[in-house]
């Protein structure tokens, strides 16, 4: 992995094309010492770019003792902390290389809360910035991926990889049609979805905000969802891997759920603010190297065939008006191994069992994007 020639390729392209660091440019990257590889073949292409790089390192147990020491006083100093950091910073890389979804499980949902509840502000004025979002392997996301640890780092190279330009391209046709899309029905077992998209943008993602990449989303009217939906893959919130979790939606707001464990802590969540009981995303996953739940949010709302449905905040690029503390991109995968399932646009059939089947959209199945 140290001399791993791909570090180099996958520097270049965080460098020149995910966040496009111009001469000058101050870029953030914000990691733990264990992607120090990646960490140091940035700084050489951020140099050799005429760049001015900044160094951030993290580390989840720290954080945890400081989430456990959090008071109001503390909240007010990170906030103006991180609002004047950003004042300073055109371009942030965040790379993630976690062992554990549960370091921060015995963290006060209170004081989680809190924090998410303070820092929202901050949020948007983070994502106005130039940015890009990656894993680093590690033993742990290993694990969870139930893959040996060289076979993962290989994966983890190889889909980050993927040909973006392409993507991008095969995207074309699918954003001018949902552009011209007014109601969209999702089914799959547990799930019979109704929602509009009507007028709201349409934004692909193609390699520019998080690597791997492979998503095109937009967002439902706000109190246009009705019906359930029930996710098939697991998915980690506030310290808790969830499993079969299901939604039931009426005029937009989420009026039911459930899930295979700690339904207390799930009602917490959509009880953090109005806007979590609200949805800010729906999104189409195309990746055709992410073929399977990873345990990683950054690789499971790519998968190929699937959709995620996003309970919370809405992006700036596709704003439905809904504001949350909450953004938790929940997955259901509709390949024949997951049970299948329809996308319909405007009563016309567009996606079966994770397939495009109209002719504008037949890039975008795996063969055609690999």
């Amino acid at each position: 992995m140290l001399k791993d020639p791909r570090l180099e390729k996958l520097a270049s392209t965080l460098i020149n094309y995910s966040v496009n660091m111009q001469k000058d440019e101050t870029v953030l990257i914000n990691a733990t010492l264990k992607s120090k590889p990646l960490i140091l073949t940035l700084l050489k292409e951020i140099r050799a770019k005429g760049g001015n790089p900044v160094v951030e390192l993290y580390d989840a147990e720290i954080d945890r003792e400081l989430q456990l020491a959090t008071t109001e006083k503390s909240m007010d100093r990170s906030y103006r902390w991180l609002d004047r950091k950003l004042d300073d910073i055109d371009c942030i890389i965040h790379i993630r290389a976690s062992e554990s979804d549960y370091t921060s499980q015995d963290v006060p949902m209170d004081i989680k809360m809190r924090i998410s509840k303070k820092m929202n502000p901050l949020t948007a004025k983070r994502l106005g910035k130039k940015w890009v979002l990656l894993n680093f392997p590690t033993e742990g996301a290993a694990h969870k991926a139930k893959m040996s640890f060289e076979a993962y780092s290989d994966f983890i190279i190889n889909v980050s990889s993927v040909d973006y330009s392409k993507m991008d391209a095969a995207f074309i046709p699918l954003k001018n049609l949902m552009e011209r899309t007014d109601k969209v029905r999702i089914v799959a077992k547990g799930t019979d979805l109704a929602f509009s998209i009507k007028g709201i943008p349409v934004i692909p993602c193609a390699g520019n905000y998080n690597i791997p990449d492979g998503e095109i989303f937009t967002a439902p009217i706000r109190d246009s969802v009705n019906g359930t939906i029930t996710y098939n893959t697991p998915s980690p919130q506030r310290g808790t891997v969830f499993t079969g979790v299901t939604l039931t939606f009426e005029n937009g707001k989420i009026i039911k759920a459930s899930a295979d464990q700690e339904l207390d802590l799930l009602e917490s969540i959509f009880n953090t603010d109005e806007g979590a009981r609200y949805v800010g995303e729906f999104a189409i996953g195309v990746n055709p190297l992410v073929t399977r739940p990873m345990g990683d949010i950054l690789f499971d709302e790519k998968i190929a065939g699937s959709i995620h449905f996003t309970p919370g905040r809405c992006y700036a690029e596709a704003p439905n008006g809904n504001d949350s503390a909450v953004h938790w991109d929940l997955v259901l995968i509709q390949t024949p191994e997951f049970g299948g399932g329809e996308i319909y646009f405007d009563d016309v059939l567009i996606r079966k069992d994770g397939r495009f089947v109209i002719e504008e959209l037949l890039g975008l199945n795996p063969e055609n994007l690999q």
